[in-house]
């Protein structure tokens, strides 16, 4: 799981990044090419806190999120395609966080001239488009000389993928992002692996400054979502102890950290969810994708939970936190035996019976 902070420059990424670990990488520095920093973050979850406080485990382990801070895209540069170090990068990323600068700096001018968030969203999206249109088109041209041949690979399976990929070029000549394209299963499996920019999950993150309210954006597509935070405090509070934080945090009226929102929210962006595994030496949150049946999140355990699964012993946080302990949760009936075809639901603690 590995999103990419994307934005134009001067937009607040590495603002951003510094609130997600805490650091203080030079912001601005990457301006003019193409760098990349990364990030193992724990995923905020208050039902982790409360399992660990109920069976005292030596370790607690949150789910994790890899953020990449990715400088090189937009601004002045314009030349049309991404050049191709930055492109596979772009392309192994799961997702996107675009950072949309909405803030008025006279210290930091915009790359354009001037501050209109909804501008630079389109900008980024027509990069994005001009992209995957000049992969779509050069695979069309492969197929074609595949055709032409007429050898190695099945010709109905050529036939299949070349009306598939002039769908997705008349698609992208519309200006539509490929993830509100609906796809069957099997081209899905057949564009896995082109990695097309307009296809991953997207955050539109509205970096704002201290007071200013989020402004209206229009960004009405799937498998995207709207989220708005003060970077420059966030990163400011992400710079402090956690007493300082706390303190800051309680003086200001502040609940909860903008940052721990995005966290959960790019999570969920994923089409990911969390199930529990507990006990003494262990409580841990499990990430597998929305959907999952038993036997792939055991595998997400260990690979031979998967191979020789039995059953799953299931009960829900919810439920285990109203009973008090799993004791009391098996004598109430709420502890419950799932087979193979269990789809895992977010929130579940769950315990593999497997032969080995």
């Amino acid at each position: 799981m590995r999103l990419g902070i994307i934005g134009l420059p001067q937009a607040g990424k590495t603002t951003i990044f510094n609130a997600l670990t805490g650091g203080d990488e030079p912001v601005g520095a990457a301006i003019g090419r193409m760098e990349v920093n990364t990030a193992v973050i724990d995923v905020p979850d208050q039902r982790v806190d409360d399992l660990s406080a109920m069976f005292n485990p030596k370790k607690t382990i949150y789910a994790k999120v890899n953020y990449a801070d990715v400088a090189g895209l937009g601004g002045a540069q314009d030349k049309g395609e991404i050049s191709g170090q930055l492109l596979n990068q772009l392309t192994q990323m799961d997702g996107f966080i675009e950072v949309v600068r909405c803030f008025e700096s006279t210290m930091v001018p915009h790359v354009h001239g001037s501050v209109d968030p909804q501008r630079d969203i389109e900008q980024m999206d027509t990069e994005f488009l001009l992209n995957d249109q000049i992969m779509v088109e050069r695979k069309l041209e492969r197929l074609a000389d595949e055709r032409k041949k007429g050898a190695g690979r099945d010709k109905g399976l050529i036939e299949r993928e070349i009306t598939l990929f002039e769908r997705l070029q008349a698609y992208l000549a519309e200006g539509k992002p490929l993830r509100d394209m609906a796809l069957t299963d099997e081209e899905e499996k057949i564009i896995s692996g082109f990695g097309f920019l307009s296809r991953k999950p997207l955050m539109i993150l509205l970096n704002l400054s201290d007071g200013q309210p989020q402004p209206e954006i229009n960004y009405a597509h799937q498998r995207s979502s709207t989220l708005s935070l003060q970077g420059k405090l966030e990163m400011e509070l992400g710079q402090l102890s956690q007493e300082d934080a706390l303190m800051f945090m309680a003086e200001y009226g502040i609940e909860e950290l903008g940052l721990n929102r995005m966290i959960r929210a790019s999570y969920e962006l994923l089409g990911l969810l969390s199930f529990f595994t507990v006990g003494e030496d262990e409580v841990r949150a499990w990430t597998v994708r929305k959907g999952a049946l038993a036997p792939e999140a055991a595998g997400e355990i260990h690979t031979d939970l998967e191979k020789g699964f039995i059953r799953a012993e299931v009960i829900t946080y919810d439920d285990l936190m109203a009973c008090g302990s799993m004791a009391e949760g098996r004598a109430k009936g709420k502890l419950r035996l799932e087979g193979k075809q269990y789809p895992v639901q977010d929130g579940d603690i769950i315990s593999v019976r497997f032969s080995a």
